[in-house]
């Protein structure tokens, strides 16, 4: 029921500033750098959408809504997200995806000659830090940064980011076998079980199968599939949390999108 004013006219409900006023609390950092000048920079778009973006109030600096423009931040410190996700506002900061071939170490030198990540990366600058080891033998997406606490995140197994992985095998696979690697299979250090399996090509005798888990052991993907009797002939990894391989080529390198740098910053709570 409405209440009424003094003349007995209905009450106009008036339109609660509370958000408002909390959102322009933000002290602007003495010698900072303008908002959206720090948005454009960090590839959310144009000066001029990042304008819009604040202004439509989808911009968080420290968990505080911002909607002025000039508002003065440190990106070398200061949390910034657009729609709730983070972006990677300090700069010099580099975050690759690459698609490892087989015969390739995972490392940056080798006092055997052989081939590593870091042959593949031409002449950058940067220190990176790969995320998400691969066997010698195994494919794939491979993540690197030189984004420290991004890095210990990801590798991190308390944070459980799920790694997906296709399967050459040989066949026929049993109806139960997703059923068996979810229940868990027993290897020599413990059981260790897939969050999720299935059959994605069947040519003869050769099986191609799809199987998602966070677990980080060394060669869990070939020792799961083995101790369930079905040895590995190829394996590649096509996903590590949100980030797909996509068609990026054997060999090659790509930056990861501001969005995709986002969602791996929620994946592991950043």
């Amino acid at each position: 029921m409405s209440s009424a004013s003094p003349g007995g006219r209905p009450r106009v409900p008036q339109p609660d500033f509370e958000d408002d006023e909390r959102e322009d609390t933000l002290v602007d950092v003495p010698g900072g750098i303008r908002l959206q000048k720090v948005l454009a920079e960090a590839g959310v778009g144009s000066r001029r959408h990042c304008e819009e973006l604040i202004g439509a109030g989808r911009v968080q600096v420290d968990g505080q809504t911002v909607r002025r423009f000039g508002a003065r931040v440190d990106r070398e410190h200061q949390v910034i997200k657009v729609d709730g996700k983070r972006i990677p506002a300090r700069p010099g900061l580099a975050y690759l995806a690459f698609n490892k071939p087989p015969k390739v170490l995972t490392a940056m030198s080798d006092g055997r000659g052989r081939k590593t990540v870091s042959d593949f990366l031409g002449d950058r600058a940067e220190r990176l830090f790969h995320i998400g080891r691969l066997d010698y033998d195994t494919e794939g997406l491979m993540l690197l940064t030189n984004d420290g606490e991004l890095a210990h995140r990801l590798a991190h197994p308390s944070f459980e980011v799920a790694k997906t992985y296709v399967a050459e095998v040989a066949g026929p696979v049993s109806k139960d076998l997703g059923r068996r690697l979810a229940i868990g299979v027993e290897l020599d250090d413990g059981v260790a079980t897939a969050d999720r399996f299935r059959v994605v090509d069947t040519s003869g005798s050769r099986v191609l199968v799809e199987i998602t888990l966070h677990e980080g052991r060394k060669h869990i993907v070939r020792r799961m599939l083995a101790a369930a009797g079905h040895p590995v002939s190829r394996l590649v990894r096509t996903k590590m949390g949100p980030i797909k391989l996509g068609m990026l080529r054997p060999g090659a390198t790509r930056d990861l999108t501001t969005r995709e740098i986002g969602e791996l910053y929620a994946a592991v709570g950043l």
